[in-house]
């Protein structure tokens, strides 16, 4: 192996090896260390969420885009935290943002908490349930009026509550 190999393997194992680091202590960061009004163990969440909504919730995975049928709920109502059912965003601020995945222009007062995540070798702004620490999503500055924000939900995270007839 000659010296370029040698410093380009080890500049890519740098790099994957930080990406590690960096996931691991957004998801140990500070939504996982805030008190929160519903807390659970491990093993009671898993009880009580599908293994994919306890991988985004509990986890912050992913979904896949355009795999969320709340992409296509366009009832009045709320959408509320798949964990603990605390209404976080009322159908008056959804909007196709054409991402894949469920979008509001804001969320409903006290329903969310926020923090840095510089995961995937980035800076974004990570949302959750205030009231679990759920994961929902990210927050991104290229929403409509009148925030100018994007809340950009896993579809997994929300449940869908009907407004009363």
């Amino acid at each position: 192996m000659d010296r370029r190999s040698f410093l380009l393997g080890s500049a890519a194992i740098a790099v994957v090896a930080g990406f590690m680091i960096s996931r691991r202590l957004t998801i140990a960061g500070p939504a996982l260390a805030e008190n929160f009004e519903v807390t659970k163990t491990e093993a009671q969440w898993r009880a009580i969420l599908s293994p994919a909504a306890f991988a985004v919730l509990r986890q912050e995975d992913t979904e896949p885009p355009g795999s969320s049928q709340l992409l296509n709920e366009h009832r009045k109502g709320t959408f509320n935290c798949a964990g603990c059912d605390l209404a976080a965003y009322s159908s008056d601020t959804k909007f196709d943002s054409g991402t894949g995945w469920p979008s509001f222009w804001d969320a409903l007062p006290n329903s969310i908490g926020t923090n840095v995540d510089t995961s995937l070798l980035m800076t974004r702004t990570e949302v959750h349930c205030r009231r679990c620490g759920g994961h929902f999503g990210h927050i991104f500055d290229d929403g409509p009026p009148p925030t100018g924000k994007r809340h950009c939900i896993n579809g997994l995270a929300l449940t869908f509550r009907p407004a009363a007839a």
